[in-house]
């Protein structure tokens, strides 16, 4: 008997499309995983079992299913994404529990491409930290459970690495996809600003917050972003990538230097960052050591916009029914609302960092500086406790989210725990393609297991 609890999103939707299974035969083997593994793991903070087999009836149904991308793949979207008929709760216990009229749009085109989604992920308390955990349930890294998967998209990035599914919807504001990606051995990118739409009324955090896809492979990964950006897959999404670009050598810096001061790169993913860095150059790029102006106001910069982004977040809600960490978030935040809506800084940020860009293709960092912090009910600390943890693990992710510029994380080597360890690629405006080709690169140079031994 075929097992296709753990197959890639290609290889399933190949297998639908060929005939070889049906969607409802591939979703339930993924319920089932979900039930038998989603106790120990917390990705989940709502499974639409009936529902989703329905909806696996109707892609089998569909006359277009030979042309469709994602024919029968099951999907888990982050709990700030609009499901029709599904609560948007975005972690707390002040967001009402009505179901929604419509899909995200990023939803749609995943169902469009003939997904069908099985579950809402856990997130953070309105998304605001780099660790997953609050009133509607804790998110564990399947490589170790007693460690974090991370967040803000803690929940889908588990829920792909226990292979309850092989790819999930998540979204970036200050690393929040490649922070669980880094932590959980998944595959993400998050694209630049614009190339996959937002939504009307969507929390972008003054524009700095993207939608992306969590996967276990380079080909799931860019086929999930080719259906998410509206791009036919296998076609080049590179345009005006500039010198540099396709099959060519690049011109690749390699940096250790945190972004923050007083923040410490540690030593397994300092090595990963030189390890990736070696595999490139043996693929024949131009690699040398090269770290980013990063200007010394970057923290505060970072801060201001973190805490403004939960600020503008929670001025509709009830402050009583928000835990106090983010109550503490949000009102740091206001005082900032005005100048952080300007994007002044955001602009300053990138003129500085525009001249290197145009000396260097591609950035190659470590993609965490530590570790994610031991899983448990942060929400339930202060709010100093909180910004210290998420700082001192994942200092390299927010300045590309002020940039607006695409960044990826790709696994990478082991941590001593046997955990997975991580890189992060970043790159020009419109280099999506390119930064999956390099990661492509790596993948095949120095292939990681996809999924963690949970069974």
């Amino acid at each position: 008997m075929t097992t296709w609890a753990g197959r890639t999103a290609a290889e399933i939707a190949a297998a639908v499309r060929e005939k070889r299974v049906t969607p409802r035969e591939v979703v339930a083997e993924h319920l089932a995983r979900i039930e038998r593994l989603d106790g120990r793991v917390g990705a989940f903070r709502a499974v639409r079992a009936e529902a989703a087999l329905a909806e696996a009836d109707e892609v089998a149904a569909r006359g277009d299913v030979a042309g469709l991308p994602l024919a029968g793949v099951p999907v888990a979207v982050k709990d700030n994404l609009a499901v029709r008929g599904e609560s948007r709760r975005v972690g707390s216990a002040a967001t009402p529990d009505t179901p929604a009229a419509r899909d995200h749009v990023t939803v749609a085109r995943l169902r469009a491409a003939g997904a069908v989604v099985v579950g809402l992920t856990n997130v953070p308390e309105l998304c605001v930290f780099g660790t997953t955990d609050g009133v509607l349930g804790i998110a564990r890294n399947p490589w170790d459970l007693s460690r974090s998967a991370g967040g803000s998209s803690g929940g889908s990035a588990a829920a792909v690495a226990a292979g309850m599914v092989p790819i999930a919807l998540g979204n970036d504001g200050m690393g929040s996809l490649r922070i669980p990606a880094a932590n959980c051995g998944l595959v993400t990118i998050k694209p630049g600003r614009g190339v996959v739409p937002t939504g009307d009324g969507d929390s972008t955090w003054f524009g700095m917050s993207e939608n992306g896809p969590l996967a276990t492979t380079v080909e799931d990964a860019r086929l999930m972003f080719s259906v998410l950006a509206g791009i036919e897959p296998g076609t080049d999404a590179d345009a005006g990538a500039g010198a540099g670009a396709g099959a060519g050598a690049l011109r690749v810096a390699v940096s250790l230097r945190s972004p923050l001061v007083g923040v410490t790169i540690g030593r397994p993913y300092a090595a990963a960052a030189r390890d990736a860095a070696g595999l490139l150059m043996r693929a024949g790029h131009q690699v040398r050591r090269a770290d980013p102006p990063y200007p010394m106001s970057l923290a505060t910069t970072s801060l201001a916009h973190w805490t403004a982004g939960t600020a503008a977040d929670a001025r509709p809600l009830d402050p009583r029914l928000l835990t106090r960490r983010t109550r503490v978030h949000a009102r740091l935040g206001r005082p900032f609302l005005h100048t952080v809506s300007s994007g002044a800084s955001r602009e300053r940020l990138l003129r500085r960092l525009e001249p290197f860009f145009a000396e260097h293709d591609v950035l190659l960092t470590p993609a965490l500086a530590r570790r994610s912090p031991k899983a448990g009910p942060w929400h339930e600390r202060g709010w100093l406790s909180n910004v210290l943890a998420n700082t001192n693990y994942s200092p390299l992710t927010p300045p590309w989210n002020l940039t607006g510029w695409p960044a990826m994380s790709v696994p990478c080597g082991t941590l001593p725990s046997g955990a997975p360890c991580a890189v992060q690629l970043v790159g020009r405006p419109g280099t999506e393609s390119r930064l999956l080709d390099l990661a492509g690169q790596l993948e095949e140079r120095n292939p990681w297991r996809r999924t963690a031994p949970m069974d």
